[in-house]
């Protein structure tokens, strides 16, 4: 994934609304280091907030949401997610999607250990608010409730107290969406991204 303050080919800001783009590749790029081993077919955009969350006594309440236009189609990984800032896991998935119209929310404790509530959307490649509330329930772990459209859809429990994560938005391509990807441009369109804390 590539991304920087003078490439703007994978990732697009114009009219307040951000786009990660993903295009397919004509040469050989290699494969990737992570098991399976994969052919890397397509250069894509990812995008990774400066400021990090971390629940403590002191801001123990957290919201992170959006409303994005996600691809949908088979070979397409679209996702916005929160991810340990020194270690991964901690995993909060509020959307990602994998190459059809489900939307995973996971929540991972361990790679092992993993909360996952799937939901259809009838259309993911149409405007939907994804949201996420975090609040702290006891020393060491939260509660992460997830929203699509406003309707809470599930609550998960983890021990991510005092653990920093990073908000990722990003657009993969094929590895757990399948493959063939898409021959041509893959577009993923983000607006109002919003991140907010409140005090005890």
């Amino acid at each position: 994934m590539y991304g920087s303050a003078t490439d703007h080919n994978h990732i697009h800001l114009s009219g307040n609304v951000l786009t990660p783009q993903a295009t397919r590749s004509n040469w050989d790029e290699g494969t990737s280091t992570a098991d399976p081993h994969l052919p890397i077919r397509y250069h894509s955009g990812a995008v990774h907030a400066k400021h990090q969350v971390r629940v403590t006594d002191e801001f123990p309440n957290y919201e992170v949401k959006g409303e994005f236009q996600a691809p949908g189609s088979p070979g397409t990984w679209p996702a916005f997610w929160l991810t340990g800032a020194n270690s991964r896991p901690p995993e909060s998935d509020i959307l990602e999607y994998k190459g059809d119209n489900r939307n995973w929310f996971n929540t991972f404790r361990t790679s092992s250990d993993v909360s996952s509530t799937i939901v259809s959307v009838s259309s993911p490649g149409s405007r939907h608010e994804y949201r996420t509330r975090i609040t702290k329930v006891s020393d060491t772990d939260v509660e992460i409730h997830y929203y699509l459209d406003g309707t809470w859809k599930a609550a998960h429990r983890a021990n991510f107290v005092g653990k920093p994560l990073r908000v990722v938005c990003d657009l993969q391509m094929e590895g757990s969406s399948g493959s063939s990807g898409p021959g041509g441009g893959t577009y993923y369109r983000a607006r109002n991204i919003y991140i907010g804390r409140s005090r005890a």
